[in-house]
């Protein structure tokens, strides 16, 4: 088991400059690939206690669109509205397929396998297009509850969501897929508009430590003391953050850094240790799987420095 917040060493920040220092240049290898105008020589790595102190190294403070990280602030926002119900229109199995497949859709009729692959995503946020009235409303729900974790208001970047827009096509095959299947419930193209502005708001490395928090806290807000999802459901979305939060990499993962994570394709990977911290790695070439490289080995070097793995 992970050690208890006072088995910590006093010396957290620099513990999280040389795991940044030993995982930076990892970045740099040429058989990586990085997002585009994403700056590859960006890194950054920050933990946040539960009683607040936060430590940094690196760019930690530098804005990037969340993309799929957002993905797990939508199941919570649903799991809040209509509880496990939403279940009953997306598994919680590993894809083992690419997160944007449209094959399983079709041979399993149109149950997407996991709220952490597209097809998920959007079916969750359908899901709460229904609770809150519209898919505007949804989208905003779920801003607003990333706003309250962070303790600032996050905004959505116009340049960021023009390319969400643009590449939306195979999401809104994805929309019409399920809704032939009879697995969604509003216009498609506004629903899939609603995620791709989620997947749009800007955060940076130390909000997302920040923001993971209620995860390591038994689903209760350490800086409002509110809480957002009872102790079960806080296990459940930290429990499908492990198997199914990385991609087709979270074995590797669960092996690797072993607890639960959640990845995007701009370079984040936010994850949290139970009853310890969140904690988010930042840095944008990514490796076949679309997880951040030097993230991924900030992550483990972290784990096994301060002997963070759960299994």
């Amino acid at each position: 088991m992970p050690p208890a917040p006072e088995d910590l060493p006093d010396d957290l920040t620099d513990v999280l400059d040389e795991v940044a220092a030993e995982a930076r240049p990892l970045a740099e290898d040429d058989d990586e690939v990085a997002q585009p105008g994403a700056g590859p020589e960006r890194f950054a790595l920050a933990l946040c206690e539960l009683d607040g102190t936060e430590h940094a190294a690196g760019d930690a403070d530098v804005g990037f669109p969340v993309q799929s990280v957002v993905k797990v602030f939508a199941l919570t926002a649903a799991l809040r509205l209509v509880g496990e119900d939403v279940f009953q229109r997306v598994g919680v199995e590993p894809s083992g397929d690419p997160y944007d497949s449209l094959v399983q859709l079709e041979r399993e009729h149109g149950l997407p396998r996991n709220p952490f692959i597209n097809a998920g995503a959007v079916v969750v946020c359908d899901v709460l297009a229904g609770a809150t009235g519209s898919p505007e409303a949804a989208a905003e729900a779920v801003t607003d509850l990333m706003s309250g974790l962070v303790g600032e208001r996050l905004e959505i970047d116009a340049d960021v969501l023009a390319e969400e827009r643009a590449g939306a096509a195979m999401n809104t095959a994805m929309g019409h897929l399920m809704r032939s299947f009879d697995n969604f419930r509003h216009p498609v193209a506004d629903v899939v508009d609603a995620y791709a502005q989620l997947c749009s708001l800007t955060v940076t490395t130390r909000q997302l430590a920040r923001a993971a928090r209620f995860l390591a806290h038994d689903g209760v807000d350490p800086r409002t003391g509110d809480r957002l999802l009872t102790e079960p459901l806080a296990r459940r979305v930290n429990a499908v953050m492990m198997t199914c939060g990385t991609y087709d990499a979270a074995g590797q993962f669960a092996y690797d850094v072993g607890f639960p994570c959640k990845s995007g394709v701009d370079g984040a990977v936010m994850g949290d240790v139970p009853n310890r911290f969140g904690v988010c790695a930042w840095s944008p070439p990514l490796d076949r799987a679309g997880n951040s490289r030097a993230g991924r080995a900030a992550l483990h070097l972290l784990s096994e420095r301060l002997g963070l793995s759960l299994l």
